[in-house]
């Protein structure tokens, strides 16, 4: 059935509706990375570590907010990617590309071992096991000094970069991650689109109406868990290479925090979402800076009162009330 008074990209799922409201956090994420890129130095800095974030969270979007599932443990998968990228480029020498993409590899195959008999599980049970898969590889990082130099860190990570070309810059930093970020965001609209985001979506709705509808269920939580998986690596691996070092508070608890906290305030289930709330999360401190003691007051009160007049997050909002009124 054809959708009215829409375009063949709209239906595709590839770009948002274009009404005014639905296109502002497109248009303030914009703004904020430009405003970043023309200002350069600190900022810059602070929008780079944004947008890591923002291929994070938008893998954890996949399986929470597409397929209803939840995961403690992303962290896992993004110190995997890092540190496998951080050791193979400091200890063995190779090339940042191949090292990133034998980190995403190595982290989506843990996550096909221990994805199987762990998805089994539901809700509280899923969250617990999850969590304490995070907890096990912070464990590793810490205790396989040979390899990870515990808590000592890995440095003198190369930055990112194609062959002998490196990316040392700011702006330069800022622009190449910026593109990844908006690749990561298209690609997770074009699986929402998909026959497979589909089927995500059936499932976070009722696994048991997924089943009536020929969904096989395993399989589908297990596809959406090694795609978070995946992405949660390739942000490890751009952090590592960003910041130049690793050590296991990187992929701590602090992550999962905040990447949850991105998410549900940026809008969960929204392709904007992670976008705007890594954006938002990020310089949301900056913008307290100046209040010094008053500053986790104001940050905490900031974001409850994001969740009481947003509970599914900005894009959500907005939405809602472009319909709202459309309606009226």
């Amino acid at each position: 059935m054809t959708l009215p008074n829409t375009t063949s990209t709209e239906r595709a799922g590839l770009l948002p509706r274009a009404r005014p409201l639905q296109l502002l956090p497109w248009a303030v994420s914009a703004a904020i990375v430009g405003y970043a890129f023309v200002v350069g130095g600190y900022i810059a800095t602070v929008i780079a570590f944004a947008l890591v974030y923002v291929v994070f969270v938008t893998g954890l979007n996949l399986f929470m907010g597409f397929a209803n599932q939840v995961s403690f443990g992303q962290n896992a998968f993004a110190g995997l990617g890092g540190y496998a990228s951080a050791i193979l480029t400091t200890t063995y020498n190779w090339p940042v590309l191949p090292a990133m993409i034998a980190g995403i590899l190595l982290a989506v195959v843990i996550a096909l071992i221990i994805g199987y008999p762990t998805l089994r599980l539901k809700g509280h049970y899923l969250a617990m096991a999850t969590l304490a898969i995070g907890l096990i590889t912070y464990e590793i990082a810490v205790e396989w000094q040979s390899m990870t130099q515990g808590y000592l860190g890995i440095s003198g990570i190369p930055p990112l970069g194609i062959g002998s070309y490196e990316i040392i810059s700011d702006r330069g930093q800022l622009a190449i991650l910026s593109i990844v970020a908006l690749l990561a965001v298209f690609i997770a609209a074009r699986i929402k689109s998909s026959r497979m985001g589909r089927a995500f979506l059936a499932l976070g709705a009722s696994e048991n109406a997924a089943l009536a509808l020929g969904i096989n269920v395993s399989r589908t939580k297990l596809i959406a868990f090694l795609t978070a998986a995946a992405f949660a690596a390739l942000a490890g691996a751009l952090f590592v290479h960003v910041v130049g070092y690793v050590s296991p508070e990187v992929f701590g608890l602090h992550m999962v925090i905040l990447g949850f906290t991105m998410l549900y305030v940026g809008g969960i289930g929204s392709i904007a979402g992670p976008l705007i709330g890594a954006l938002l999360i990020s310089l949301l401190p900056e913008v307290l800076r100046g209040f010094k003691d008053y500053q986790d007051l104001f940050y905490g009160a900031a974001l409850i009162l994001l969740l009481i007049y947003a509970p599914r997050g900005l894009a959500a909002f907005f939405e809602r009330r472009e319909r709202t009124g459309s309606a009226s």
